[in-house]
């Protein structure tokens, strides 16, 4: 999995994992992404089967995810995420 960020924007290649080994890296990418991140690019192909996207787009759930946008490139699934919650510090 190869992973760009740029500036609210990350980008994940997901090309090569298998479907399980992705949505497990997916959810741990969501579960600790930093708070500033408000889009997430997944590029999961589409030339090989559909097994990646439809992971994405159907099977991926997280508490982050406000919305899943499907692009032009149908190798390519956007999600938007809600802001992190900050857990407040114990005094």
């Amino acid at each position: 999995m190869h992973v760009e960020k740029s500036g609210k924007t990350a980008e994940i290649d997901l090309h090569g994992l298998t479907v399980e080994d992705a949505k497990c890296r997916l959810e741990h990418f969501l579960s600790h992404a930093s708070p500033d991140v408000e889009e997430v690019r997944v590029i999961h192909g589409c030339n090989r089967g559909q097994a990646l996207r439809d992971m994405v787009r159907l099977r991926l759930k997280h508490p982050r995810i406000s919305a899943k946008l499907l692009t032009l490139n149908p190798g390519e699934t956007r999600l938007l995420l809600k802001p992190q919650e900050k857990i407040p510090r114990r005094r």
